[in-house]
């Protein structure tokens, strides 16, 4: 173990094409990568109500 990076916990998972159009490969990919948050769209819109709300003085 010469290198010092063999000893990360975690890595990327593969990618597909270069530069800007560079994605990772869905192929290479399990349940436990990505960013799956069932729950996204009715915290955002509670805390866009909440913003919306007039604060009140305190």
């Amino acid at each position: 173990m010469s290198d010092p990076l063999d000893k990360a916990t975690s890595k990327a998972p593969a990618t597909l094409g270069e530069g800007c159009l560079s994605r990772y490969d869905p192929d290479d990919m399990s349940p436990d990568d990505g960013t799956e948050f069932p729950g996204a769209a009715e915290l955002w819109e509670q805390l866009q109500q909440e913003q919306d709300e007039p604060k009140k003085p305190a």
